[in-house]
């Protein structure tokens, strides 16, 4: 059933003269309905000279200036014709494999410039799915996002006024807000298409997205004058290439008066020779989130890359064993590596059970802490996103079969929002080392016994000479909650701590020449170094725990 009716004809009879599509007249008729839209071109117009045409099978096309003309029913079935032959065919896909468009027969609408006119069409849709289908994503669903050239913008709220001021001669209104917006009519248009061409729904929550960005270099000076009214609205920005985006335009025309706005631009707008161009079909996946727990073997491994003025120090690290994998299964572009803290070079992170003495186990005991420590990644633009969980299980063991450096567990996909669990109360978090000293004097097992029944030692920690070039200087109080020993010889111990997260062991040891105190060589008053460390245990209850 066509939408208009007789009190919206004076308004289509005008749009539809001064060069205005079909589609756009029913934006400016308020019709809200989809399924008119989504009608073909050809059906469109020739179901809108059928409600135009006068009792003599004439069109009257009326304009306000020049006197109306009136164009004959015949020449009118002729024009529609040609857009079958020709109209209808002009997006095609370049010998490069971009879509372009030919020249046709079709009048280019002066307010969408080809928008609502070819580029909703099946045809488009179906090069635009073309592109999709070839670009090599795995997707359930996806959002269809369009990017239209600012100067449409300037062209509606012209034909706007134009629309306004004749239905003010009959004392009626036509607010901004009572008009369709293109990209609405657009959506209407095009969302069925898409699921019918690719066989899954579009959903605006949809991870993959489907990209278009038009442009329409005719009229590109369309918005110029606009910044010579309203200069606030234009200032550069970084990663824009023009000052002429959107949003300013549309900041812009709620500002101009609309006397002035006239002064400037034709009202109703200029008829373009050509539609508009399509500068890039895109395609990409939200990113995905892996997360898991590791453990480090070697005292000659960096979390992460080590380079220093340019040089690579180490030919690999924690991050790289782990993510080389994963880049290469999801088919990700890139990665962001990120842990619950990080540990040395030289240290190792073990959270093994049998490295504790029998009252430090308890780190262990069911409702604690696992061992390992969290890692969660991000991973960029995957082109593979769906994995059962004996996939991922099969992933962890080709990591940990790959490197005797570092061992994963608890390989998992996770959620965005559940990586904040491993970052959130950091600093209340514990962990526990493991630590072998040296002392400068000779000791005996009574020397040490002390330390056994020191708690919830509170110590100020100056910015770590080691890492004073990369974290800004403060004191930073922390916690020893426990210690416990174990004699080696005269010169060595063994040191079990749980600590508050954040505490430099290290420095606890050797004092950092007075920069941590206390430290257990002014506990002892002897000179004390650290010549091993490893980690064992990091107490986040994060990633969840799952069965080998």
């Amino acid at each position: 059933m066509f939408p208009l009716t007789e009190e919206n004809k004076h308004v289509a009879q005008l749009l539809f003269s001064t060069g205005s599509c079909p589609r756009c007249i029913f934006r400016f008729c308020g019709v809200d309905l989809h399924a008119p839209y989504k009608l073909s071109y050809k059906e469109l117009l020739y179901e809108l000279q059928k409600f135009l045409e006068t009792e003599k099978g004439e069109l009257i096309l009326e304009v306000p200036n020049p006197p109306p003309k009136k164009i004959r029913l015949q020449e009118l079935e002729d024009r529609i014709n040609n857009l079958s032959q020709n109209g209808e065919g002009r997006v095609s896909s370049t010998e490069d494999g971009n879509i372009a468009s030919k020249t046709s027969n079709l009048n280019v609408c002066n307010v969408c410039l080809g928008i609502l006119q070819e580029f909703c069409e099946k045809e488009f849709i179906k090069k635009v799915c073309q592109k999709v289908e070839a670009s090599g994503f795995e997707f359930t669903n996806l959002v269809f996002s369009v990017s239209f050239p600012p100067q449409l913008s300037v062209r509606e709220h012209a034909a706007w006024l134009l629309v306004k001021q004749e239905m003010g001669k009959q004392n009626l209104s036509l607010g901004r807000n009572d008009i369709v917006q293109l990209k609405e009519a657009y959506k209407w248009i095009t969302h069925p298409l898409f699921s019918e061409e690719l066989g899954v729904p579009v959903d605006g929550k949809s991870l993959f997205e489907v990209s278009v960005v038009f442009a329409h270099p005719e009229t590109v000076e369309d918005c110029h004058f606009l910044r010579a009214i309203c200069p606030d609205c234009f200032k550069p920005a970084k990663n824009k290439q023009s000052v002429f985006t959107r949003m300013a335009v549309v900041k812009a025309l709620n500002k101009i008066k609309e006397e002035d706005f006239l002064k400037q631009f034709p009202c109703p707008p200029n008829s373009p020779k050509t539609v508009c161009t399509v500068l890039e079909i895109e395609c990409a996946h939200g990113a995905v989130f892996v997360a898991g727990r590791y453990n480090k073997y070697s005292r000659n491994l960096p979390q992460t890359p080590w380079i220093i003025d340019g040089e690579r120090k180490l030919e690999s690290s924690v991050e790289e064993l782990i993510s080389d994998h994963l880049l290469t299964v999801f088919k990700a572009e890139s990665f962001n590596f990120s842990s619950s803290g990080r540990e040395d070079v030289d240290v190792r992170t073990l959270g093994n059970a049998r490295m504790l003495t029998p009252s430090t186990r308890f780190c262990f005991t069911a409702g604690c802490v696992l061992p390992g420590r969290p890692f969660a990644i991000e991973l960029v633009n995957p082109h593979r996103v769906h994995f059962t969980s004996q996939e991922i299980k099969e992933l962890q063991q080709k990591i940990n079969k790959s490197s005797n450096k570092i061992q994963v567990r608890d390989l998992q996909l996770v959620t965005r929002e559940a990586i904040g669990h491993m970052k959130e109360g950091e600093e209340e978090k514990t962990k526990t080392y493991s630590a072998l000293i040296w002392t400068d004097k000779a000791i005996q097992k009574k020397d040490i016994e002390f330390l056994n029944d020191i708690k919830d030692l509170k110590i100020d920690q100056k910015t770590p000479l080691r890492v004073l070039h990369r974290r800004p200087l403060a004191v930073r109080a922390r916690i020893i909650h426990s210690m416990e020993t174990r004699y080696v010889d005269e010169h060595h111990f063994r040191l079990y701590l749980k600590t508050q997260a954040g505490t430099y062991i290290k420095e606890f040891v050797h004092g950092d020449f007075g920069r941590t105190k206390p430290n257990i060589g002014s506990l002892m008053d002897v000179t004390a170094d650290i010549l091993e460390l490893d980690v064992e245990s990091v107490d986040v209850d994060w990633p969840p725990a799952l069965d080998d």
